[in-house]
């Protein structure tokens, strides 16, 4: 079987000559009380034959209702998860509003084997962090893609 593989957009601001990412946390109940390596760049799954880049762009939009900012996104180095997913990832400058987050939804059988199909949002909110800060939220596969941010942003 082929490893999976995802794509996402690790969208930053600037704040001064603070540098702060735009992270979404998962929605549905695993996640419900969990915080730190809780948080994710918007991504989705990257499907047999689909562009990396359009599949960015389209889970974006998906995964918390606002258009992609305009500006051109700068490919990052793929990652590898601990599962042994890849992410490919691009930053992208621009700005949103967090607290205006719009997830599309899954269904999950909830509680397990009740018999129960609930449906929850695929992300149940999102902030913006300072670079460390966002180090202890965003899963542990993904620190990666914020210290690539950081090496771009600096100029090393």
């Amino acid at each position: 079987m082929k490893a999976k593989q995802s794509a996402g957009l690790l969208l930053y601001r600037m704040r001064g000559a603070r540098v702060e990412v735009f992270l979404v946390h998962s929605g549905g109940p695993f996640w419900t009380n969990k915080d730190l390596a809780a948080w994710s760049i918007p991504k989705g799954e990257i499907e047999t034959g689909d562009d990396a880049l359009a599949t960015a762009l389209r889970e974006f939009t998906e995964e918390t209702g606002f258009a992609v900012p305009a500006g051109e996104p700068l490919p990052l180095r793929p990652i590898k998860q601990a599962g042994g997913k890849t992410v490919h990832a691009w930053s992208l400058q621009g700005d949103v509003d967090a607290e205006a987050v719009r997830s599309n939804t899954f269904t999950l059988e909830w509680p397990p084997r009740s018999g129960q199909l609930r449906t929850f949002p695929e992300v149940d909110k999102a902030a913006w962090f300072a670079l460390d800060d966002a180090r202890t939220k965003v899963h542990t596969g993904q620190v990666g893609l914020i210290d690539q941010l950081e090496e771009r942003l600096s100029g090393s």
